[in-house]
């Protein structure tokens, strides 16, 4: 049973957009009439049958002829005989002397009452696949799979956000911004496809859209805490500290067990002057905290606020905290440096700038603060 394997060059294929690839020749060559069983193998070791096919067509032609072809080209879906003729030679760098062969096809997807092998939901192997590429971080192919699977059904509002996440990670907050309002069109009522496109303007530096999206999220349902957590964030990039904080106390009010909430009202109180409702804040943020990378963040941020207090002592505590896990953060360092310094401690200071200079030669700040220390010792 002959077997062929698609993968995130092959979308047209899978969606059904076009029906006509090439591979070298095979040893038992195909041809019209013969069963396919296709394969997605993005995943190494993990191929799941996508679909079943007839094979409808065979064309066997040279790779001299194939990489002339330029109507041929075009059915293939590459944009020029340089495009294909690189990608032939990257698949098949044994393959491609000027007369060795390759199979040009065409086949017809079946119907699964067709199928002469177990029947399967395509969609959700392809929402697998999506998912676990998601997860390893790899968002453009994730986004590819996700957009293949939406060819099953366009009005997948999970599917059209699961996208738009995609494409934010990736920087497109256009494209994201799209695809959450075509989501929005389905269930004018989710607040939190409101909310992701607030996010996305806030991430492309457009608060005041970001703000406008956020209000309909809010008018949906005034009570959920992620939306009202990111409104916090907007009017603090709006610079207005006092709203910010009233969303952060409302969010505090309904749960008060965010570790990012505490840290967030930390930062605000910080910007309205008040210092001592910040380090409890801070606190709070670190008993609750989960995540060392978050945990060495409100350190940081708490000795940030003692270091403006002239606790000095205390801020280089919170900034070794800090350190433990973010090592080589050249901020935090010369924070803890500048802490040293006003405590007399020129050397000290010295060990930390030397630091940051070693992992960062042109650090200007530590340059300067060094040079400070050197004339005081």
């Amino acid at each position: 049973m002959p077997i062929l394997l698609l993968g995130n060059k092959d979308i047209d294929l899978i969606s059904g957009k076009r029906n006509i690839t090439i591979r070298r020749r095979w040893k038992q060559p195909l041809y019209p009439g013969d069963h396919l069983y296709c394969y997605w193998n993005i995943l190494s070791k993990e191929r799941e049958k996508l679909f079943e096919a007839e094979v409808t067509h065979v064309d066997i032609l040279t790779f001299e002829d194939v990489i002339q072809d330029h109507e041929l080209v075009a059915k293939l879906g590459y944009k020029s005989t340089k495009e294909l003729e690189k990608d032939l030679r990257k698949t098949y760098p044994n393959n491609t002397k000027n007369k060795d062969e390759f199979q040009v096809f065409q086949f017809k997807k079946l119907h699964v009452s067709q199928w002469e092998g177990s029947a399967i939901n395509q969609k959700n192997i392809i929402i697998k696949k999506a998912d676990v590429l998601f997860e390893m971080g790899k968002y453009k192919q994730s986004s590819i799979c996700y957009k293949v699977a939406l060819e099953y059904d366009h009005d997948d509002v999970q599917l059209l956000n699961r996208i738009g996440d995609n494409l934010s990670r990736l920087g497109q907050f256009g494209d994201a911004i799209k695809h959450y309002k075509k989501a929005i069109k389905i269930e004018p009522n989710n607040e939190y496809l409101y909310n992701n496109i607030a996010i996305a303007y806030l991430n492309k530096r457009e608060p005041d859209k970001a703000l406008k999206a956020n209000n309909k999220a809010l008018h949906v349902n005034p009570e959920n805490t992620t939306v009202l957590y990111w409104r916090g964030l907007i009017y603090e990039m709006l610079n207005d500290f006092e709203k910010a904080l009233i969303c952060f106390n409302k969010v505090l009010e309904i749960d008060d067990t965010d570790p990012d909430v505490w840290n967030e009202q930390g930062t605000v109180l910080n910007m309205l002057g008040k210092s001592e409702e910040a380090l409890a804040a801070y606190d709070k943020s670190i008993e609750l905290c989960l995540d060392d990378t978050d945990d060495s963040n409100t350190w940081a941020s708490k000795g940030n606020t003692l270091l403006g207090l002239q606790r000095y002592d205390e801020a280089i505590e919170c900034y070794n905290h800090a350190l433990k896990v973010d090592t080589n953060n050249a901020i935090i360092l010369n924070n803890k440096g500048v802490a040293y310094m006003e405590l007399g401690d020129f050397r000290d200071a010295i060990e930390c700038f030397t630091k940051v200079l070693v992992m960062y030669p042109d650090n200007p700040d530590a340059q300067v603060l060094q040079e400070v220390c050197l004339e005081n010792l």
